[in-house]
């Protein structure tokens, strides 16, 4: 997008309540071009866990239409269903004009060639808002897919938090969270006592239980080598990370049933007061805010601590994007620009869970310390690391983990007690398998 164009566009200030979600915009005194008339601009948002944050995208965006002269039209959808909706779209040609997304759909959508370059509005608004944080521009950047490096623009990031019970650990001398997975051990032992576990981590067969991969990672392990081809679980690091879990195994400190829960299996620990730490992405804190408020207050919310060889927390990244089909490019972009002023991003991150994806938002109001679910998103955002590094992100990897191959390795050690040769070389050779599909 050239200056000459965007400088039609008014970057409108955004007035927003956290409570009510409403955003107002004031008109723009430019024309706008020819091409907007008699066409409506139609967005795809994506729902999240709050009511506000939702409210807030849709009212945005009408308000900014009817600002700049641009008929909008703001459909909400399920994100459980955005890949469904998506697939139905593309094969009958009716794409909205612009979306949200997550990563993995982004990627998918890309090697079909659905969206657009928004690489010269990306590097706009990096140099206008003091770069972009590394995690975010490293895992959004798809150079190495083989086409366009930038095809969407970043908003949010979310992942993994640890959540810590200061209430148990602050009497016990804790009073600060934990920096490496040691730590935590240590102290989940000092606080694990019934009805509390220390540590409330799911090994069982489902997403959560995927963490275990980047603490794996931390200890210098890989699931392949940098070819992404070979499966490289044998090796001295899987035994260390494994040692760890035998030993917190035999400590007794992760909650019973742990090897068999379901996906919200370490949520209901947390919630019910059943598990000193997790795992997990700030809804659980936004539950307990919303149903347990003496609970929340006696939570605290961190990055994931590291291990011998460092920090290995994936992130996601929540992008905006235009489809190339799109008559309305140039309102588009201009829309995607206002959608990432630090005014409107403020008052979104206030009642959204997701952490910043530029250096200057750190200066914003909302991460200023007083929600604590912002300040542990705000770590993940700095120190959080691209989906699967070290390893490489490609199918074979999230075919790996969507078969949960490392949760079921620990569980061979842990409930089977298989000795760690045994249970490394059954998953050397499931993950090859997967690995040589592709």
């Amino acid at each position: 997008m050239t200056d000459s164009i965007s400088n039609k566009w008014s970057r409108r200030r955004v007035l927003a309540t956290a409570a009510s979600g409403v955003a107002l915009a004031a008109a723009t005194g430019f024309p706008m071009p020819a091409l907007a008339q008699g066409k409506k601009l139609t967005y795809w948002g994506g729902l999240i866990f709050s009511d506000d944050a939702n409210k807030l995208l849709s009212d945005t965006i009408t308000a900014w239409g009817a600002a700049n002269g641009v008929e909008t039209e703001v459909v909400m959808i399920n994100q459980n269903e955005t890949t469904q909706k998506v697939s139905a779209a593309v094969s009958s040609n009716t794409m909205p004009d612009a979306m949200d997304t997550g990563l993995g759909l982004l990627r998918l959508l890309g090697r079909q060639n659905v969206f657009s370059d928004v690489g010269a509005l990306y590097k706009k608004i990096g140099d206008a808002q003091g770069g972009w944080f590394s995690g975010p521009d490293t895992a959004t950047d798809l150079t190495a897919d083989g086409g366009v490096a930038r095809i969407g623009i970043p908003f949010g990031v979310n992942g993994n938090l640890l959540l810590r019970r200061k209430d148990l650990l602050e009497p016990a001398g804790f009073t600060e969270a934990p920096k490496t997975w040691d730590e935590l051990k240590m102290q989940a032992e000092a606080v694990n006592k019934a009805p509390v576990s220390g540590l409330g981590l799911a090994l069982s067969n489902v997403g959560d239980a995927n963490l275990q991969v980047a603490i794996l990672q931390s200890y210098g392990g890989r699931i392949a080598d940098d070819a992404g081809k070979t499966v490289t679980l044998d090796t001295p690091e899987t035994r260390e990370w494994l040692a760890w879990v035998k030993d917190a195994w035999d400590k007794k400190l992760f909650p019973a049933g742990n090897t068999t829960w379901d996906g919200a299996g370490d949520n209901q620990a947390y919630l019910s007061g059943q598990a000193a730490f997790i795992a997990n992405t700030g809804s659980v804190g936004i539950a307990a805010k919303k149903d347990d408020m003496e609970l929340f207050e006696a939570s605290a919310f961190s990055p994931l601590p590291g291990g011998p060889k460092g920090i290995v927390s994936p992130i996601d990244v929540q992008l905006r994007a235009i489809t190339k089909a799109s008559p309305l490019q140039a309102e588009a972009m201009a829309l995607l620009e206002h959608l990432s002023s630090p005014e409107f991003m403020n008052a979104y991150f206030n009642v959204a869970i997701y952490g910043p994806v530029l250096a200057d938002q750190e200066k914003l109001p909302a991460f200023d310390g007083t929600n604590t679910i912002l300040v542990g998103l705000l770590g993940l955002a700095k120190n959080g690391t691209a989906p699967a590094y070290p390893d490489v992100n490609n199918a074979a990897f999230a075919d790996f983990g969507s078969n949960f191959i490392i949760p079921k390795l620990a569980q061979r050690v842990v409930v089977d007690g298989w000795d760690f040769d045994r249970a490394i070389a059954e998953a050397q050779a499931q993950g090859q398998a997967i690995y040589d599909k592709y």
